[in-house]
């Protein structure tokens, strides 16, 4: 049966997003009725708005959608990456008015207001992600009114990075994923329902810890392996997560995916640096450095790895983006450890690399192997 949803749309609100160069887009709003400040970036996936909008590594961002409509679908409760999602708005060049689809429980409009999340439709999406591409990510504000705007542009100019975003996504308490098996450590950093999903597929019993967790409380847990997950943010603000990896990879099977990738990568010896505008949609060829193999991944990073400070040494580099050659995976050379800057479980995006959960699996099972 199709569900089909029209809801009521506040067609003549006009919304303004500001940017801090001085350039301003008007549009028609939607969602929620407030103004709101983040990082403008964007996105260039077909389809996933919700899995996008719901993801903890957008917190305290606006994301502008290349797609030119998003909302067709509507949404639903088993498409979250997170119940509470930080994003601060969503711009885009058209939201559907109808949404239509079986499994859909509500509107992207209704969805967005019922979560505090500010929306904008009806500008040149095109012009401004030329923009956010040439000059980089950029300070923007949504509101709803023209007046005082010289002073939010002042105040946008003045802004600082966002900081300590992890604390804001991350678990405040453990706790279950609850599995058979094989058990397995998720440290929190901002982490996808998807990710859970995967090890749950895998015959894992997990328990997620948050992002401070210590080497000591994790290897007291007799875990088998430790998954890092995605997250917000600039890894160097992670000292504490880099000295946890640095102990726990000596002990046990180490699986980090995009800021954990990136933690890996600090806790041996590397450097991580700000991309002009990120990484975010799954559209991005990546290339197996060892089998020549190339997949299309899903990805969501403002930073990367500094592949002139990798130490060879400790680590081996194994895969690369090859639009612009940056680190996408690492290797430990001495220990049971490896990560990836993609996101192989792949929500939203094609499932080209989810066989990474099954090597490390297998890295799991064959410690567990030789312990007995």
């Amino acid at each position: 049966m199709v569900r089909w949803f029209t809801g009521e749309r506040r067609t003549n609100l006009q919304r303004y997003l500001v940017l801090e160069d001085g350039t301003i887009y008007q549009g028609t709003a939607f969602g929620a009725n407030q103004e709101t400040t983040g990082e403008v970036v964007f996105t260039t996936g077909m389809t996933g708005y919700q899995e996008a909008i719901t993801d903890q590594s957008f917190a305290n961002q606006i994301l502008v959608f290349t797609n030119p409509l998003i909302g067709n679908y509507g949404v639903n409760l088993d498409d979250n990456e997170s119940l509470l999602p930080q994003i601060k708005g969503v711009v885009c060049r058209k939201l559907a008015h109808v949404a239509t689809n079986w499994r859909m429980q509500d509107t992207l409009d209704n969805f967005l207001t019922q979560r505090g999340i500010p929306g904008l439709e009806g500008i040149d999406t095109r012009a401004l992600v030329k923009k956010l591409r040439r000059y980089g990510t950029l300070r923007g504000r949504l509101v709803d009114q023209t007046e005082g705007i010289t002073q939010v542009i002042a105040d946008l100019k003045k802004a600082t990075p966002m900081k300590n975003v992890i604390p804001q996504v991350s678990t405040k308490n453990p706790y279950p994923n609850p599995g058979t098996k094989r058990n397995i450590v998720v440290v929190d950093f901002g982490i996808k329902h998807s990710i859970l999903r995967e090890l749950a597929k895998r015959d894992c019993n997990v328990i997620v810890l948050p992002y401070n967790a210590t080497a000591k409380q994790i290897l007291s847990l007799h875990a088998d392996g430790v998954l890092l997950s995605n997250g917000p943010g600039d890894p160097l603000e992670m000292k504490g997560a880099v000295e946890m990896v640095a102990e726990v990879e000596q002990h046990l099977p180490v699986f980090g995916i995009c800021m954990g990738h990136q933690i890996l990568a600090l806790a041996n010896g590397a450097k991580t640096v700000k991309m002009k505008f990120g990484h975010r949609g799954f559209n991005h060829p990546v290339k197996n450095v060892a089998t020549g193999a190339v997949n299309f991944t899903s990805q969501n990073h403002g930073y990367a790895v500094d592949a002139s400070s990798i130490d060879p040494t400790k680590l081996l580099i194994t895969h690369l983006e090859l639009n612009d050659q940056t680190v996408e995976g690492i290797r430990h050379k001495h220990y049971p450890a490896f990560s990836v800057q993609f996101h192989p479980d792949a929500a939203p995006g094609p499932h080209d690399a989810d066989q990474l959960f099954d090597d490390f699996i297998s890295l799991v099972d064959q410690r567990k192997k030789g312990q007995n």
